[in-house]
């Protein structure tokens, strides 16, 4: 079971991801993510990307296509009976000319010596066309 100071820790790595991504301190992976971690933006036409190096590799050659900033919001923390510990949060990303776009963020966290850490992430591009119909 998840205590109190993890959720609170699980919620610092989510919203660390826009400091780091935005300052474009891309030496910085290694606090957000686990050495062998996936990073699925194949919604953005982007590719998957498996370990640190390869995600930091993306963000560099992706620089000039980077939002000015990356927002966390709507953070929701669970646990699978099996102690798989998922993330569901909400991405906005302010572009240079004042477009905004949204995203979904589906993460696997798991705690690792340094701290929590994001082991599997899929960006899921959000559009007017994506709208779920209602139940």
């Amino acid at each position: 079971m998840l205590s109190a100071d993890d959720k609170l820790a699980i919620h610092a790595l989510i919203s660390l991801y826009g400091h780091i991504i935005d300052d474009r301190e891309f030496s910085r992976v290694h606090e957000l993510f686990t050495e062998d971690a996936v990073y699925d933006v194949s919604d953005f036409n982007a590719g998957v990307y498996t370990g640190r190096r390869a995600i930091a590799q993306m963000w560099r050659d992706a620089e000039g296509r980077h939002p000015l900033a990356h927002h966390a919001t709507n953070v929701v923390v669970s646990e699978d009976d099996d102690g798989t510990v998922r993330v569901l949060s909400k991405g906005i990303g302010v572009l240079d000319d004042g477009r905004v776009g949204s995203a979904v963020h589906r993460d696997v966290v798991v705690r690792t010596p340094a701290g929590w850490r994001i082991a599997h992430r899929v960006a899921i591009r959000r559009a007017p066309d994506r709208i779920p119909p209602h139940t």
